[in-house]
C-alpha cells in the first residue's frame, strides 16, 4: 500500500505524543491526558477511521518534574507502534528514536516489524536528542555532532535493507562486521522518515537523509521562512523534502468557550514547575524553537510544548491551518489535552470544512 503521508489530501493531520503523560500539555486539570494503553488505542483508532494520516509519538526516558512528574510515563515507540499496527487499518505508525541510545541494526529490524506488521504504514522519527539527564540515565553522553552519527545511523539501515549479502561498515561512529538485518522492511529504501530540527545541522541532515522535517514557528505570518530554508536546503541536496509542523489544539462551539479553555489548562491550572523546568532545557539544550519564543510565549509551554495554537471554533481552526498551508506546509501534527475526548469533536466538525476549503479529499 502507499504510506498515508504520500497520499492524495493537499494538508496532511496527525496525532502527536498521545504515548505520553500530558501529551504535550503540561497542566494539572482533572481531564489531563494519562497516557494509558487503553486510551493510545482508542486515540489511534478514532484518528484511524477519521482518516488522519500519521500517530507520532515523542521519545521520553525522563520526566520534567513538577506535580505530575509530566511526561515521565511514556510508552517506548517501537513497541508501542507495532502493537498499533495490529489494530488499526490505514493510518501511518511513527517510532521516534534517540540515535545515539538505539543501535542501528536494533532499530532495523525493530523498524522492519512494524512496517510488516502494519503493511507498508511504518514511519520513524529520527532524534538525536537534546536533554543531558536522559542521556545521564544510560551513562551516554549527549554526542557533539549528533547528526553525523545519525548520518552514519541511517546509512547503515539502508544497506542493511539492500544489500544481498552481509557487510562491514567502518565509520566514525560504528564499526560493523558482517552485519545483516532481515525482514528488509515492505517500503523501499526503508519506511518514510522525518526529523524535528530547528538549527543548521539537524536541517542539513534531513534535506540530506529524511522525506519530512518538522518545524515549529512563532507567528503564521512569519511560518514560510522555515519552507523557504529546509526547501533551498533540500535542493542543494537533490531532494524533495516535505515540510510540516506542530500545534496544539482547543476547539469549541465558540471563541470565548475555546480561549477560557485554554486559559484555565494553560495557565489558571498550568504545573508551573514543570513549565520552567521544560522551558529552561529546552532554552539551553536544544534548537527547536525560535529565541524570543521562551520570552513571549509561556503559555504555548504550557499548553504544547511552545508550538503554535489552534484555539477557537472550527470555522477559525480552518482559516488558521487554511493559512499554514498556503505557507508551504504539507501537514500538521496535532495535540490535544485530551486526545479521546477531544478527537471525535475535532474530526466530526473541522473534517468537513478542511474538505470544502480543498484542503482534503
Amino acid at each position: 500500500m502507499t504510506h498515508p503521508l504520500k497520499g492524495a489530501n493537499r494538508l496532511k493531520l496527525g496525532v502527536f505524543s498521545a504515548n505520553a503523560d500530558g501529551g504535550l500539555a503540561i497542566t494539572d486539570v482533572p481531564e489531563r491526558w494519562k497516557a494509558g494503553w487503553d486510551d493510545n488505542l482508542s486515540a489511534a483508532q478514532i484518528a484511524d477511521r477519521a482518516g488522519l494520516e500519521f500517530f507520532l509519538p515523542i521519545a521520553r526516558w525522563a520526566g520534567f518534574g513538577g506535580k505530575n512528574q509530566v511526561r515521565e510515563w511514556s510508552f517506548e515507540t517501537f513497541t508501542w507502534a507495532a502493537a498499533l499496527a495490529a489494530s488499526t487499518q490505514q493510518i501511518g505508525l511513527f517510532m521516534t528514536v534517540h540515535v545515539p541510545l538505539v543501535h542501528p541494526l536494533y532499530a532495523a529490524k525493530a523498524m522492519a516489524t512494524v512496517d510488516h506488521v502494519s503493511h507498508g504504514r511504518a514511519g520513524l522519527n529520527i532524534v538525536c536528542g537534546w536533554n543531558p539527564k536522559e542521556f545521564a540515565m544510560f551513562g551516554t553522553p549527549l554526542v557533539e555532532k549528533g547528526y553525523d552519527q545519525a548520518a552514519e545511523w541511517i546509512e547503515i539501515i539502508e544497506r542493511a535493507y539492500a544489500s544481498e549479502e552481509p557487510f562491514d561498515f567502518d565509520g566514525s561512529y560504528y564499526k560493523l562486521k558482517g552485519a545483516v538485518s532481515r525482514p528488509a522492511s515492505l517500503q523501499s529504501p526503508r519506511p518514510v522518515t522525518m526529523n524535528a530540527a530547528f538549527g543548521g545541522p539537524g536541517r542539513d541532515f534531513a534535506a540530506a537523509h529524511c522525506d519530512y522535517l518538522f518545524t515549529t514557528f512563532t507567528e503564521i505570518e512569519a511560518a514560510g521562512s522555515h519552507v523557504e530554508d529546509i526547501r533551498a536546503r533540500a535542493d542543494k541536496a537533490g531532494r524533495d523534502v516535505g515540510v510540516y509542523t506542530v500545534c496544539h489544539v482547543v476547539c469549541r462551539e465558540t471563541q470565548a468557550e475555546a480561549d477560557a479553555y485554554y486559559e484555565r489548562y494553560a495557565v489558571a491550572l498550568a504545573d508551573h514547575a514543570a513549565v520552567d523546568i521544560h522551558m529552561a532545557g529546552k532554552k539551553e539544550f536544544s534548537q527547536s524553537h525560535d529565541a524570543a519564543a521562551y520570552d513571549r510565549y509561556r503559555k504555548r509551554f504550557a499548553g504544547g510544548a511552545g508550538s503554535y495554537p489552534l484555539v477557537g471554533t472550527p470555522e477559525k481552526i480552518v482559516e488558521d491551518m487554511a493559512s499554514i498551508s498556503a505557507k508551504g506546509y504539507a501537514g500538521i501534527a496535532l495535540s490535544f489535552v485530551n486526545y479521546t475526548q477531544e478527537l471525535p469533536y475535532f474530526c466530526d466538525r473541522v473534517l468537513p470544512l478542511l474538505r470544502q476549503a480543498g484542503l482534503r479529499q
